[in-house]
């Protein structure tokens, strides 16, 4: 008898579940399958994003000892939880935006068919698509970027905070929402998007630049490759290197900008995205502006490969339906006639 309570038990809560996704908008899937995938893989290459930003910002202490001198610094110092730190205030950024980068990129695209139907369905379409999502994405979750690389950048003697440890200068913060609020206290709501316009400058290319090689290169893969999970991430990861090595530059600028009022003094003027980026090549070096990039090579493979493929999955658990033909688009979370093939 329990057992078949258990069982009659367990079914009702699927049908629940299978309700809840039914009524689910298509929108509302995508945002829920995208901050899924993008929290996934932010997890997973935690470690090396917290290296990277160190590479950027603290060039003279982690530069100069390479990636395996940082992570047993980082391993000594802080131990296995320095390896994440800043993370929860990177996930609490990348849910959200991946979340936003996917939903908007569908949306984009969809009013783009509709509004200039002339356009075509080609890889020029994904590179505006994507374009705009990206800038989109950036514009909402930007503050939390920051407020991650001002918690990533703070090096401390132990897993305790100690100020003893920390330059002078420079701010301890004690978690997220004390970020945030020194933040604002010492710069206004301003200071909360130090370093937008280049980060904005560089995501407009990279995600465009992502989705356009991405298409273009699955247009020359086989038609019956096409549906496979390895083709995409392959394909994926090689749009995200193109992309990433090209706008690289103006991620070490960005992050620069987000720790000045720590690297300068009280006296010194904050700069620009420009003075900023003639300032590291005059006083640092060109190379300077590809620091980290090795690191940020080995993080995007893995994290492209587990965004791609939690976003697939997480599609086809909540039931996205395929991109349709002109005439079939998905419009404002509803479907309209029958769905021919999928292109993702």
């Amino acid at each position: 008898m329990g057992g078949k309570r258990e069982k009659g038990e367990m079914a009702q809560m699927g049908m629940f579940f299978d309700g809840v996704i039914d009524a689910m908008p298509v929108y509302v899937k995508e945002l829920v399958a995208g901050g899924v995938a993008g929290g996934m893989a932010k997890s997973v290459v935690a470690p090396l994003e917290r290296i990277k930003i160190l590479f950027q910002t603290r060039q003279a202490e982690f530069r100069s000892i390479g990636l395996f001198g940082s992570v047993k610094k980082i391993a000594r110092t802080e131990g296995v939880m320095g390896f994440y730190r800043g993370n929860g205030a990177s996930l609490a950024r990348i849910v959200p935006y991946a979340a936003l980068h996917y939903m908007t990129y569908e949306q984009y695209r969809r009013w783009i068919i509709l509004a200039f139907p002339d356009m075509g369905r080609g890889p020029v379409l994904d590179l505006v698509a994507g374009s705009f999502a990206g800038g989109t994405a950036v514009l909402f979750t930007y503050p939390l970027d920051l407020v991650r690389t001002k918690l990533a950048y703070q090096v401390v003697g132990s897993s305790n905070l100690n100020a003893q440890s920390v330059p002078k200068n420079e701010k301890v913060y004690k978690g997220i929402l004390d970020c945030f609020s020194k933040t604002r206290k010492e710069a206004g709501f301003r200071g909360l998007y130090r370093g937008v316009a280049p980060s904005l400058y560089g995501i407009f290319p990279y995600a465009g630049l992502k989705f356009y090689c991405y298409e273009e290169m699955k247009r020359h893969v086989p038609q019956e490759h096409k549906s496979s999970i390895i083709v995409k991430l392959v394909c994926g990861s090689v749009a995200g290197l193109l992309g990433q090595t090209f706008t690289y530059p103006l991620d070490v600028v960005r992050r620069q900008m987000q720790v000045q009022r720590h690297l300068a003094s009280n006296s010194a003027e904050i700069k620009g995205t420009i003075e900023t980026l003639v300032m590291i090549s005059q006083k640092q070096g060109w190379k300077m502006l590809f620091s980290g990039l090795s690191i940020n090579y080995l993080k995007v493979v893995p994290s492209v490969a587990i965004g791609f493929t939690g976003y697939d999955l997480m599609k086809s658990w909540l039931r996205v339906p395929p991109r349709d033909e002109p005439d079939t688009e998905v419009v404002s979370g509803t479907r309209t006639g029958t769905p021919t093939s999928f292109h993702s």
